[in-house]
């Protein structure tokens, strides 16, 4: 079977985009999804996304992770907009449905601001570790070196521990910088390291502005800058949360895939 498949990545985070508008994919098959992701084997990349008609909005976007579960992924619906950008289906404004439900975004020139949802709760866990949902879970561990940190020791007994079973969650270790915060992930479902991941970006910014950060906050990770903007009403709940940063084509082909 082949697929024609173009490749996106934002600040590293990278992704199989596919257009099915036609929904000729086999979604259902993890084992399909898992080749396409693997770096040896198939395209590489952290993700799969999906991009399909919608009834009412401009389109709908898939996103699977290299085991073939599905999220929200934000460096990924910053690459769908993108996407859908090329495909002609939107021009400067957007809005889309993903797995947690309907957003919104904007582009200005080569910046891609997605809109999340409301987050109403910030879970204080001890004085250096939080979570936060947004949109995906994420634990939120706060380190006075970032680089130093053994991420994917740490990150999979956080990943796998009872606190989070059975579904487990993302793991985001946090240095506080004078402007801003660097941050490193390990992703559910990549089960590694990953450059950058917006959910969990944004969940570090939120987790920063318990510590006195305004926003907008400028998160540095691994595969570039990302700017995380939002308002904080009276009853502590954080809105109008936007992730933004670039989102770039990196290639396009047509991959073989085995069945």
């Amino acid at each position: 079977m082949q697929i024609r498949f173009h490749k996106y990545q934002g600040t590293g985070n990278d992704f199989v985009m596919i257009d099915d508008r036609e929904e000729t994919f086999p979604a259902n098959d993890s084992k399909v999804i898992g080749f396409l992701c693997d770096r040896k084997m198939g395209v590489g990349a952290d993700g799969v996304i999906l991009i399909q008609n919608h009834p009412t909005e401009d389109f709908r976007m898939i996103y699977f992770n290299p085991d073939g579960s599905k999220s929200l992924c934000g460096n990924g619906s910053r690459c769908a907009i993108a996407f859908a950008q090329s495909l002609g289906i939107i021009d400067q404004k957007t809005t889309f449905e993903t797995t947690d439900g309907i957003h919104d975004a904007f582009i200005e020139g080569d910046i891609y601001h997605f809109h999340l949802h409301d987050v109403g709760q910030v879970e204080q866990i001890s004085d250096t570790d939080l979570f936060i949902n947004t949109g995906s879970p994420h634990h939120i561990q706060l380190v006075d070196q970032v680089d130093q940190v053994d991420l994917l020791q740490v990150g999979r007994s956080i990943r796998y521990s009872d606190k989070y079973a059975p579904g487990g969650t993302n793991v985001n270790f946090v240095e506080k910088k004078e402007h801003g915060i660097k941050v490193r992930t390990y992703e559910r479902g990549v089960e590694n390291e990953t450059l950058s991941c917006g959910t969990g970006v944004t969940a570090c910014a939120l987790a920063a502005e318990q510590l006195a950060y305004k926003s907008p906050i400028t998160v540095e990770t691994k595969g570039g800058i990302l700017m995380v903007s939002f308002e904080k009403d009276e009853s502590n709940r954080y809105k109008n949360i936007y992730l933004a940063g670039p989102a770039k084509k990196v290639f396009e082909g047509v991959v073989e895939v085995p069945r």
